[in-house]
């Protein structure tokens, strides 16, 4: 058991699209190469109802490393709500994302909350990691919001 505290990130986006395209288009996992730039690939490996697990695999970091794992998640199309967890935690004790979707003014609000905790062996420290994950998902959501906005014709 780790003696870290936990990490948290909580970050949010207002797209300008109706939450049903953008329900659909952020819960098409296999899509998730165009969605993304971080992603290389992304594989369903089973599908039971609502709950979806798939391996991600980014493209090659600076040092040719290219991460993949393996996560689980259930949306919810009735309160427009997911929640995932990883399966494979590679240097995480844990990771769990919670993503929540509403209708606002000019849009549809697509909030991404990650709670995680790094093993105590980890090569990267907490404040590393959520300082990573708090820079890189605002330009991910950027890019999503993009691509949604241009598929609603915006």
């Amino acid at each position: 058991m780790s003696t870290t505290a936990p990490g948290h990130t909580d970050n949010d986006v207002v797209i300008a699209a109706p939450l049903p395209l953008v329900w659909e288009m952020t819960n098409d996992i296999e899509s998730w190469p165009e969605l993304f730039s971080e992603y290389a690939k992304a594989e369903v490996v089973e599908r039971e109802g609502d709950t979806v697990t798939f391996r991600l695999t980014m493209h090659p970091d600076h040092d040719g490393n290219q991460w993949s794992w393996v996560s689980r998640r259930t949306a919810d199309p009735l309160s427009r709500k997911v929640r995932a967890h990883r399966v494979e935690k590679g240097w995480f004790e844990h990771m769990d994302i919670f993503w929540e979707y509403e209708e606002v003014p000019g849009g549809t609000r697509m909030r991404w909350v990650q709670d995680f905790r790094m093993r105590a062996d980890s090569p990267v420290s907490l404040e590393a990691m959520t300082e990573r994950i708090d820079g890189n998902t605002p330009v991910q959501m950027a890019r999503i919001k993009s691509k949604i906005e241009e598929a609603h014709g915006g």
